[in-house]
């Protein structure tokens, strides 16, 4: 009955609507799982002028419905990025970071909507601004061709960060001071 009045409705609405007979386990996790792909190497270093850091965790999940195996989800990116600034002189403002997966072949492979880059800006949780010495984390999680996962031509990941150096500087101010009245 619930069944039929929502028809058209997703599997996940008309599971979580219905009585559970699961024991012991979600519906969700007995409707769903995801497959995840690893991303070699496990880490990658960065450097590039005054930019220095790292990607750590990569991999691909994509949600798909566990009986039938259709894609719930498309596949995403995800991972850590850390970024610091190696300068002693400069700081820098992170303002957007690009990603494109090339094939064999080196091309841009497309994601589903015909673009052949992410991108993501920095500017939230106060990451933007990077100080002499100083570290930011963010956590990568941007869509993924799916022709990749069928064809497994991937090669490349180009990362592209833009950002905004400026001069660090420090002042020093002297001032008259006295202990007592005089």
């Amino acid at each position: 009955m619930l069944g039929e009045q929502r028809g058209g409705i997703a599997a996940p609405a008309v599971i979580a609507g219905a009585p559970s007979r699961v024991q012991g386990s979600s519906l969700a996790s007995a409707a769903f799982e995801d497959k995840i792909y690893a991303v070699a190497p496990v880490v990658v270093e960065l450097n590039a002028g005054i930019i220095a850091g790292e990607i750590t965790d990569m991999q691909v999940v994509q949600r798909v419905e566990r009986i039938s195996g259709r894609v719930i989800t498309p596949p995403k990116l995800v991972g850590t990025l850390r970024l610091s600034s190696s300068s002693e002189t400069h700081s820098v403002r992170l303002v957007v970071a690009k990603i494109q997966y090339l094939d064999d072949q080196w091309r841009p492979m497309k994601l589903e909507d015909a673009r052949t880059e992410v991108t993501f800006k920095f500017a939230r949780h106060g990451i933007e601004w990077l100080d002499p010495g100083q570290e930011a984390i963010h956590a990568i999680d941007v869509a993924f061709p799916p022709e990749a996962l069928k064809d497994r031509k991937l090669s490349r990941l180009r990362l592209e960060i833009g950002y905004v150096s400026s001069p660090y500087r420090e002042a020093m101010f002297s001032i008259a001071v006295s202990i007592g009245s005089q």
